[in-house]
């Protein structure tokens, strides 16, 4: 048995609500294993048999689709590539003031587009580099949302295909 993380890219923001429970739910009906979900952005950790894990995300996919009526969006990798992901972080993940983000997405072009901008960034104020499928992106506190590198991943077309989670929850999904 395979133990699995889904990130589920924009619920409970943006007005696509779903209660944790709920989420939960639908996770045992698919016949997982030791389902649990942590905070309420979207994070869920299982265990399962199967070893497709594109057909795992198709298959978690379609039914919140169907369940909650919305176009869903996830990402899902094993608890040992997390925990990879997780220890290559190239920045002080402890760095008072600022926050540690990692950035996943199953197109590796828009991480290659994404990774354009760096000589752009104000190193004062936000840093990025580039990682095994991920984006890593230290920035200070506060100035997510309005920092260059904030404002360039909150396009339309990267909100399509892009999930970000603060490095402190997935070291919660470690534990």
């Amino acid at each position: 048995m395979t133990r699995y993380v889904a990130l589920l890219r924009g619920i409970n923001v943006g007005g696509i609500n779903i209660k944790m429970a709920d989420l939960r739910q639908v996770f045992v009906e698919l016949g997982f294993d030791e389902v649990k979900t942590v905070l309420a952005s979207g994070n869920v950790l299982f265990s399962s048999d199967q070893v497709d894990v594109a057909g795992l995300k198709a298959t978690i996919e379609t039914a919140l689709r169907k369940v909650f009526g919305y176009e869903a969006w996830v990402f899902v990798l094993e608890t040992a590539t997390l925990a990879r992901i997780v220890d290559a972080y190239p920045f002080d993940p402890e760095r008072a003031g600022w926050h540690p983000y990692v950035m996943f997405t199953a197109e590796p072009s828009v991480l290659g587009g994404l990774l354009e901008v760096q000589d752009r960034l104000d190193p004062d104020i936000e840093r990025i580099a580039g990682g095994d499928n991920v984006l890593y992106w230290e920035v200070e506190r506060g100035r997510t949302l309005d920092s260059t590198f904030g404002k360039n991943t909150g396009k339309p077309k990267l909100k399509a295909v892009t999930t970000t989670r603060n490095l402190r929850t997935l070291v919660k999904l470690l534990k």
